[in-house]
């Protein structure tokens, strides 16, 4: 008797684990169903911290066609520009949502600049909701086919007979990635240029084949139509050896000039959501760019406008934009931007 007792408790004891486990998992399916449930009820606000024409406006504008064509989304994201004081506007918006489930932003590294340049605007990038980051740009140093610089060397000797005075480097904006950039230059070569900000990087390229302005830092897909056309010529790359692929990969690096492996920069193109967004709508749109990331047409533009890929969400991404922070804090100190 004592023996059937003790096969009856196991038993019920199994059952009941097993009991445990399916309810276990149904609570898992429930839970992932119900952050695979929603959807955008409505156009969703695809912010963009820059002016038009230029690099994070493109690929913003070339992201939402992605998924039109696709069908990936239910309801279209629609781009709006909110570039006004460095990208402020679009922080301090997107900030202002928290909780709107209908309103996403694409970055660029001024997300990690403004905030730091103008602490008065009460922006934490921190608490912003990370969806994905889908690749990082780069930079390249560009003067005008018709020049005689040919090379780094021929562009620091054309600078410092020039003067600070009459060369004028063009950029996007004032303590932004153009201008850091810049700075590195300057620095590394002891020459000194007249900064000239424009409103985005699209306009910075018709500048210089205007020969408005003697130099350039654009991102490929700002120059690349014209360096097609033969309008522009690119003396060297700010990326690391080996990291560009196709025929942006044929730009030489600084390293590889003998430079050093300082002469280094990155452009983050990133989309994050505003603060306090629910953890179903967060699950839906790294879904839409998990989908965008995988397609076909994505891939083809990184490869095409010399984007290097690097897919990242979730805490990692959070990680990614804090370190970068601290990064660009150390970089306008020497740019003599922020104490």
């Amino acid at each position: 008797m004592a023996e059937l007792k003790l096969q009856f408790s196991r038993r019920a004891w199994l059952l009941g684990l097993a009991a445990g486990f399916a309810a276990g998992a149904g609570t898992m399916a429930t839970s992932q169903d119900a952050l695979a449930a929603w959807k955008p009820k409505k156009p969703v606000e695809f912010v963009i911290m820059a002016g038009k024409g230029g690099g994070a406006d493109r690929l913003a504008r070339f992201i939402q066609g992605i998924i039109e064509k696709n069908k990936i989304s239910p309801k279209p994201f629609v781009p709006i520009n909110k570039g006004g004081g460095s990208g402020a506007e679009a922080l301090r918006y997107v900030k202002d949502k928290a909780g709107d489930p209908h309103v996403i932003m694409a970055t660029l590294n001024s997300y990690y600049t403004t905030p730091l340049r103008n602490p008065g605007i009460g922006v934490d990038i921190s608490k912003f909701t990370p969806i994905a980051r889908l690749a990082e740009d780069t930079f390249q140093l560009w003067v005008h086919s018709d020049s005689k610089i040919k090379t780094v060397d021929d562009y620091v000797k054309a600078v410092k007979e020039a003067g600070p005075q009459s060369w004028k480097m063009g950029g996007t904006g004032k303590g932004q990635e153009d201008s850091l950039v810049t700075s590195m230059l300057e620095k590394k070569f002891g020459i000194k240029m007249t900064y000239v900000p424009f409103k985005g990087g699209g306009t910075v390229a018709k500048q210089l084949i205007g020969k408005h302005i003697n130099s350039t830092v654009n991102n490929p897909s700002e120059q690349a139509g014209f360096w097609d056309a033969g309008k522009s010529r690119a003396l060297a790359s700010f990326t690391p050896k080996g990291k560009l692929a196709g025929k942006f990969g044929n730009i030489p690096t600084f390293e590889e000039l003998g430079y050093g492996k300082d002469m280094v920069y990155y452009m983050q193109r990133s989309v994050v959501a505003p603060p306090k967004t629910k953890a179903d709508v967060q699950a839906f749109y790294v879904d839409v760019f998990d989908k965008v990331y995988k397609s076909s047409e994505w891939q083809g533009y990184l490869s095409k406008k010399g984007l290097i890929p690097g897919w990242l969400t979730g805490k990692e991404l959070t990680s990614y934009f804090t370190k970068e922070r601290e990064a660009h804090r150390t970089l306008l100190k020497a740019a003599g931007e922020i104490k």
